[in-house]
């Protein structure tokens, strides 16, 4: 997919444009020194996301009604907290922890490269997160987005297909107008089956530093290793 083809960008968030596990695990560490509490938050951010899948794959295959990620979020949250010695929190504490997906960190180059695209390209979130979640963490982290596209819009989950179909509806274009952007493959995959261009953009410290990943062999029409590099490789 050559640049002159591409009307829109969309956008995986969580791991993609911020670092959510960075962002889970300090805003753990200052609600524990608030409430005198030690905990491995490390370990309980992972044991949160490693419920992430598990949870919006039951509303894919309609086992339970749509719900809001948001939602999905804090029940997890709530199944997880008696393994890390923190099953007597209340519930302002437990929405307050809750409410750190809604002001998750950028990755650093994430502002710059962004607002060097959108000089040339409309930006779209295209996220499981709810609209108000993509709302907040835009506002939260200065992110320039046209618009934000949360999954209650199709009322399923990545990678249901009409998740992406629905995304390219929404902003009057064919799939094939638009390039979408992760750092996970099989986001990329699903995309690139119902029409859309493809940019995995490497994001190694997704998972800490003890994780970190190399950069994979991939073929999609773009492979960078940040959204600064993407914006030179766009013309941008």
């Amino acid at each position: 997919m050559s640049a002159r083809d591409i009307q829109a960008l969309t956008f995986d968030v969580f791991g993609t444009v911020v670092d959510w596990r960075g962002s889970i695990i300090r805003a753990g560490e200052a609600l524990g020194r608030e409430l005198g509490r030690e905990t491995d938050w490390p370990g309980l951010a992972d044991a949160w996301r490693a419920l992430y899948q598990p949870a919006m794959a039951k509303v894919r295959e309609r086992s339970r009604p749509w719900t809001r990620l948001d939602d999905l979020h804090r029940e997890n949250l709530i199944a997880i907290l008696p393994r890390f010695g923190l099953s007597d929190l209340d519930q302002a504490a437990i929405e307050r922890l809750n409410r750190a997906w809604h002001a998750l960190d950028p990755w650093p180059d994430a502002v710059a490269g962004l607002t060097r695209l959108k000089r040339r390209f409309i930006l779209s979130t295209l996220s499981n997160g709810d609209v108000a979640i993509q709302v907040r963490i835009a506002r939260h982290g200065g992110l320039p987005w046209d618009f934000a596209f949360g999954a209650e819009l199709a009322q399923s989950f990545k990678p249901d297909p009409k998740v992406y179909r629905k995304a390219a509806q929404l902003l009057g274009l064919r799939p094939e107008q638009c390039l979408m952007v992760a750092a996970h493959p099989a986001d990329l995959d699903a995309a690139r089956t119902q029409g859309f261009g493809t940019a995995y953009v490497h994001r190694p410290l997704e998972y800490g530093a003890a994780r970190a990943r190399p950069m994979p062999q991939t073929d999609f029409d773009y492979a960078v290793e940040s959204f600064t590099e993407l914006a030179d490789r766009l013309g941008c």
